[in-house]
């Protein structure tokens, strides 16, 4: 994993038992440049939570979907609008429609495997 990348994560959450915060904050634990989306906004880890992509300060280099399918779509969508060229769909994030509609598009999908364990952060 190149630390030069800024990752955002969708679905972070303030619930520490959920996969959005583990993944973000051992993310931060790691030393990558990471941001944090969810759709409740707030702040983990001292980090604000932005309610969107859009939302931003400066664009990801990667997208990582930590949201249901449905949302992965709507995610996409907003990748493509954006002009993000690169997104990682954890698995239970995976939505076949969302990863035709980003590859038509030309955005990098990867559709299998963990982001975490892939880059031996787990």
């Amino acid at each position: 994993m190149d630390k030069d990348k800024l990752i955002a994560v969708i679905g972070v959450s303030e619930n520490p038992g959920k996969f959005g915060y583990k993944i973000f904050t051992d993310l931060l634990s790691a030393g990558l440049k990471v941001v944090a989306v969810g759709i409740r906004g707030g702040i983990v880890a001292g980090k604000t939570v932005y309610t969107s992509l859009k939302d931003l300060p400066n664009k990801p280099d990667i997208v990582l979907t930590v949201v249901p399918p449905e949302c992965t779509n709507k995610t996409v969508d907003e990748i493509i609008s954006l002009g993000i060229k690169e997104v990682w769909m954890q698995p239970g994030s995976v939505s076949q429609e969302a990863v035709k509609k980003a590859k038509l598009a030309g955005v990098k999908v990867t559709d299998h495997g963990c982001f975490m364990v892939t880059c031996g952060i787990w």
